[in-house]
C-alpha cells in the first residue's frame, strides 16, 4: 500500500499539485460514490414525469436502452482522460492541458464554471427530488391520501435536507469513504427488490400487456412522437449523470489512475442494465391510465401504491427516500471537491476563503457550505412555478455536458501531446469521442426546449434563463476591465515544482518512518 500511495502522490505532483487530502477511498468506494450519486431507483422516481408523457412504456424501456449506450460512450471518453491525469480539478485541468495556447485559459474558465454550476445544480435537483419524495410519503400516509403539500412546505423539507447534508460532508475523509460501501449495498438491494417484488404484488388490473408496455407510444405533451421520444431521454441522462464525481475525489483515491476510470465505466454500465430492468418492471405494472400517473404528485409513488398498498408502499418508499438522501450527500461531497479545486486555482470569488482545509476533519468545510448555500438559492426557483424548479434538473445535465464535451474534444482538436494512462481506448478513442461530443451537444440543445409546443411564461423552460445568466456573468467577470480573469487567470496553478519535465520525483515517508522515492512518467502539461 505504501508503494501505491507514493506512486499516487508522485503522479499528482507531476500534475503540479501537492498531496492535501488523505487517500482513504478504495477502488470499491471510488465506484461507490459514482454509483450512489446515480442512485437508480430514487433517481428514476425523481424524473419519471419526463418519460411518462413523452412515450410512456416504450420511452421508459427503449429510450433508456438507447440513451444508456450513448452515456457509456461519454463515460469511456472521460475515463481515458481521468486515467491520464487523475486530479480533483479534472475537467477544467484537462481542458487547459489539452487545448491550444490561444484558447486554453478561456475554455478552462468556462469548463470550470460549468462543472461547478452543474455539480451544485445536481445537488439541488437530487435534494429537491428527496424533498418531494418525503412529502409523497406524507400524502400516502394521510387519511384517504388527501394531504397536498405546499411549495413552502416542500422547500422547508428541502432546506433541512441540504443543511444535514452539509453537516455530513464536513466529516473526515475516512468516514465519508466507508459510507460509500453502505450506499452501494442499499442501492443494489432496493433495485432488486423492486424488480422482483413489484410484478408479484401488482394486482391484475394494473398489469399491462407486452404490446402496451413495450409498443404503445403515449404522447401527452403534443410534440411530434420522434421528438417526444428524444425528450424522454432526460430521465436516463439525469439519472446516469455526475459520474465525474469519481474524478473529483481522485486526490482521495488509492491507485487513482486505475480506480477512477474503471469506477466511471462500471457505474454507467451497471446502472444502465439495472435501470433498464427497473423501467421494464414499471412499464408492465403502471396500468394504462398514464394521464392520472402524470398528474399525480409522484408517479412512482402512485405505481407503488397501486401495487403494494398503503403500508407496503410506505415501507418501500422509506428506503427509496433513504437512498435518495444518500445520493445527495455523495453529490455534495463531489461538488465540494470540484469547488475546492477551482478555488485552489483562484478562479472563484472568495477563493482565498474557499481554498482552506479544516485542520480537524481534514476536509474542505468552507466549500461544502458554499455549495450548500447556492443549492438552497436554486431551490427558491420553486416559488417561480413548477417549470422553474424542474429547470434545475435540465441545468444539471446541460452544464455538465458542456463541461464534459470541451476536454474530450480538446484532446483531439487542441495542440497537445496526450499520453494515455493505464485505461486507454487505443484506436477507438477518436470515434468514441466523436459520438460522445455529438450526442452531448445535440441533447444540450434539446433540453432547452419547453415541455410542450404551446407554452406560456409560467410553463417556459427556465434552463436557458438560469444557465445563460450564470454563463454571461462568469464571462463578464472574465473579461471585466483591469480586474477580470483575462488579466490574471492562467489556468491550473502548480503548488509543487517538477525537477524534470514530464517526470515527477517525490519523497514520501512510509509508516515505519523510512523514506521512499519514486518516479512516474505522465502526461506533459504546461501549467
Amino acid at each position: 500500500m505504501d508503494a501505491i500511495r507514493v506512486a499516487d502522490e508522485a503522479l499528482l505532483a507531476s500534475l503540479g499539485y501537492k498531496q492535501e487530502f488523505k487517500r482513504a477511498f478504495t477502488p470499491l468506494e471510488v465506484f461507490g460514490i459514482a454509483f450512489s450519486i446515480i442512485g437508480l431507483l430514487p433517481s428514476i422516481a425523481s424524473v419519471l414525469f419526463y418519460a411518462i408523457p413523452n412515450g410512456g412504456g416504450p420511452a421508459m424501456v427503449w429510450g433508456w436502452a438507447v440513451a444508456s449506450v450513448f452515456i457509456l460512450f461519454v463515460g469511456m471518453s472521460m475515463a481515458e482522460l481521468a486515467s491520464a491525469a487523475p486530479t480533483s480539478g479534472g475537467l477544467y485541468f484537462w481542458t487547459h492541458s489539452l487545448s491550444s495556447p490561444r484558447w486554453r485559459n478561456l475554455l478552462s474558465w468556462i469548463v470550470g464554471y460549468m462543472n461547478t454550476i452543474g455539480s451544485i445544480a445536481s445537488v439541488a435537483s437530487i435534494d429537491w427530488g428527496c424533498a418531494v419524495q418525503v412529502m409523497a410519503a406524507a400524502t400516502i400516509g394521510s387519511k384517504d391520501q388527501t394531504f397536498e403539500p405546499t411549495n413552502a412546505q416542500i422547500f422547508g423539507v428541502y432546506a433541512a435536507i441540504v443543511f444535514t447534508h452539509a453537516i455530513v460532508c464536513c466529516l473526515g475523509t475516512t468516514v465519508l469513504a466507508r459510507l460509500q460501501t453502505v450506499y452501494v449495498i442499499l442501492n443494489v438491494l432496493l433495485c432488486l427488490a423492486v424488480i422482483i417484488a413489484l410484478p408479484i404484488a401488482t394486482p391484475s388490473e394494473f398489469k399491462n400487456t407486452a404490446n402496451f408496455a413495450l409498443g404503445e407510444f403515449t404522447n401527452l405533451n403534443g410534440w411530434p412522437d420522434g421528438y417526444a421520444f428524444i425528450l424522454s431521454f432526460l430521465a436516463p441522462l439525469w439519472t446516469i449523470c455526475s459520474f465525474d464525481s469519481s474524478v473529483h475525489i481522485s486526490e482521495e483515491a488509492s491507485n487513482a489512475a486505475t480506480a477512477v476510470p474503471w469506477a466511471i465505466v462500471f457505474a454507467i454500465f451497471i446502472s444502465g442494465v439495472l435501470g433498464w430492468a427497473i423501467n421494464m418492471s414499471l412499464a408492465f405494472c403502471m396500468g394504462t391510465d398514464l394521464q392520472a400517473l402524470y398528474d399525480s404528485d409522484q408517479p412512482m409513488a402512485q405505481i407503488f401504491f397501486n401495487g403494494f398498498g398503503q403500508r407496503g408502499t410506505l415501507g418501500v418508499w422509506a428506503i427509496v427516500v433513504l437512498v435518495q438522501y444518500m445520493m445527495g450527500s455523495s453529490m455534495l461531497l463531489a461538488a465540494s471537491r470540484q469547488t475546492y479545486a477551482f478555488s485552489r486555482d483562484k478562479a472563484l470569488p472568495l477563493s482565498n476563503w474557499l481554498y482552506r482545509m479544516n485542520s480537524f476533519t481534514g476536509t474542505p468545510v468552507n466549500t461544502v457550505w458554499f455549495d450548500a448555500f447556492w443549492a438552497l438559492v436554486m431551490g427558491l426557483l420553486v416559488f417561480a412555478g413548477d417549470q422553474a424548479i424542474n429547470a434545475v434538473f435540465s441545468i444539471s445535465v446541460i452544464a455538465l455536458y458542456v463541461a464534459y464535451s470541451i476536454p474530450i474534444a480538446a484532446r483531439f482538436l487542441g495542440d497537445n501531446d496526450f499520453k494515455p494512462g493505464p485505461f486507454t481506448l487505443g484506436v477507438f478513442g477518436l470515434p468514441v469521442a466523436i459520438i460522445s461530443v455529438s450526442f452531448m451537444m445535440f441533447m444540450s440543445v434539446v433540453f432547452l426546449f419547453p415541455t410542450t409546443p404551446q407554452t406560456s411564461v409560467q410553463d417556459m423552460n427556465y434552463s436557458v434563463v438560469v444557465l445563460g445568466g450564470i454563463l454571461i456573468l462568469s464571462l463578464a467577470w472574465y473579461y471585466f476591465p483591469k480586474y477580470g480573469g483575462v488579466n490574471w487567470f492562467t489556468g491550473p496553478i502548480a503548488n509543487v515544482k517538477d525537477e524534470t519535465p514530464g517526470m515527477s520525483e517525490v519523497e514520501a515517508e512510509s509508516d515505519d518512518g523510512k523514506k521512499a522515492t519514486t518516479s512516474v512518467t505522465v502526461i506533459t502539461t504546461e501549467i
